[in-house]
């Protein structure tokens, strides 16, 4: 990441850097290597420092400290250490059945296949909404939570299929005509937080 941010950097240098001397030294663009630095310096790295920068901000957007940094969804991020089991979100979290530095996007991207692109946009959606004070509050999510995001962890894991109550209903949730979060529904239950106990990582034995 470090060196992608620096490959911006040096490439927004030398464009801003190739541009000062064409403004001051027209003539330089008459002959065929002026003519390369000019395009390169108004198309190419210009191009290269909008790919580069989308890619980085794409990447890092990915990341739980990015979604919390969101004043409305701090409250969820504090869901994620309440010491209790039942919590599904506190739960996944610090037992690393998702990976911490990207909890949210773990369980709240959609996994077709322009699954990143669609939340990409949603993303961008709730930005301008915080902007302009239209957020809801609290969050509300876009459709209900699919089995699908659930079941690509769970389904084939053999805690998940010798359990028999998950038996029962295997062929329901596969087909989404049952929700998984009709029995695991205790999520991030923002409203009821200061009820219960929090973990605190820093604190082990």
């Amino acid at each position: 990441m470090a060196r992608a941010v620096l490959i911006l950097i040096a490439s927004t240098a030398g464009t801003v850097a190739a541009v000062r001397l064409l403004g001051r030294r027209p003539r330089l663009a008459e002959s065929v290597p002026g003519k390369a630095l000019a395009f390169g310096s108004f198309f190419v790295l210009p191009g290269l420092i909008l790919v580069g920068g989308t890619n980085h901000h794409y990447e890092q957007a990915k990341s739980t400290a990015f979604c919390l940094s969101c004043h409305i969804i701090e409250p969820y991020g504090t869901s994620l250490l309440i010491d209790d089991a039942r919590f599904l979100p506190a739960a996944h979290y610090q037992n690393r059945r998702i990976p911490a530095e990207r909890a949210c996007y773990a369980c709240h991207t959609s996994y077709a296949m322009f699954g990143d692109v669609e939340d990409k946009i949603r993303g961008i959606a709730h930005v301008w909404h915080n902007a302009l004070g239209t957020a809801s509050d609290p969050v509300q999510i876009y459709q209900p939570f699919p089995n699908r995001s659930c079941l690509q962890c769970r389904h084939g894991a053999r805690s998940y299929e010798e359990e028999a109550a998950h038996a029962r209903i295997r062929a329901a949730l596969l087909e989404g005509s049952k929700s998984c979060i009709m029995c695991h529904n205790l999520v991030h239950e923002v409203e009821k937080l200061d009820r219960f106990p929090r973990w605190d990582p820093e604190a082990r034995p």
